[in-house]
């Protein structure tokens, strides 16, 4: 017959359980088919954990819980209803709105043109473009030179 119930690890008077599945003929920490939690009877609060699914499961298929097992089982699930009853909210869930498409419009010539203009930069004098050019070129070529230096390993012939 399969059981569920507590192997035991941990240090001497320092006690971890693992919550397993096993043949009920083998010893209490020998050969495992599967664990599916954890207990540490040192803490207070929340000293447990199952995964309930696989113990749902095994439960399903015939496999016999210890007293104790049992009891963290209960446990769990009256937990899992309380979070659950929590988590769900009792509002409305908003519904999705998509954003309407938006139609095409035709437009004149003289609206098209005047559209394609405005995404067009706006011209400067020359004047005024040329000094910020030069500065930022000098900039960019003086400092070029200097990278390419770092980069390569220095051959001394």
């Amino acid at each position: 017959m399969v059981k569920i119930r507590l192997r035991r690890f941990g240090k001497r008077n320092t006690p971890v359980y693992r919550v397993v599945v096993a043949d009920g003929r083998s010893p209490r920490d020998g050969r495992i088919i599967e664990e599916v939690g954890t207990y540490d009877p040192l803490l207070k609060n929340n000293n447990f954990t199952l995964k309930l699914d696989r113990v749902d499961y095994w439960l399903g298929v015939g496999a016999q819980a210890s007293s104790t097992v049992a009891s963290f089982i209960k446990k769990a699930r009256k937990a899992g209803n309380e979070s659950q009853s929590e988590a769900v909210p009792e509002e409305p869930v908003a519904e999705v709105v998509e954003a309407p498409v938006q139609a095409e419009v035709a437009l004149a010539p003289e609206e098209v043109v005047a559209v394609e203009s405005a995404d067009e930069e706006p011209s400067l004098p020359e004047a005024e473009a040329a000094p910020e050019a030069s500065v930022a070129e000098n900039s960019a070529e003086a400092e070029a030179p200097a990278a390419d230096e770092d980069d390569e390993p220095k051959a001394d012939d």
